[in-house]
């Protein structure tokens, strides 16, 4: 089991910066895959970002990824997400999540998300 705790998230400017991050509780952090995905009001999730288990091979969104960069730290069990740039549509609830795939079927374990809001 993987419990997993978002932080960073708050009221931003367009065109200013976020970090945020993934705490994970356990001694497996290492054996997943993590994942950053996003739901905006009224919308459906969708991923984000994925970086593999040794933090080697990262995936985006091609939207977003000249914008967002996903990194992690094995050592602090800490996954995140560098978000330049930021947009008013990127207002959404960024969750965490960890699994063995790269997208959001691939993902067993979820965050409680933390919210992004991007004013105009």
């Amino acid at each position: 089991q993987v419990q997993l705790v978002e932080s960073g998230g708050g009221l931003v400017q367009a065109g200013g910066s976020l970090r945020l991050s993934c705490a994970a509780s356990g001694r497996t952090f290492s054996r997943y895959n993590m994942g950053w995905f996003r739901q905006a009001p009224g919308k459906e999730r969708e991923f984000v970002a994925t970086i593999n288990k040794s933090g080697g091979s990262t995936y985006y969104t091609d939207s977003m990824k000249a914008r967002f960069t996903i990194s992690r730290d094995n050592a602090k069990n800490t996954v995140y997400l560098q978000m330049n740039s930021l947009k008013p549509e990127d207002t959404a609830v960024y969750y965490c999540a960890a699994g063995f795939g790269v997208t959001m079927r691939g993902m067993d374990y979820w965050g409680k998300g933390t919210l992004v809001t991007v004013s105009s």
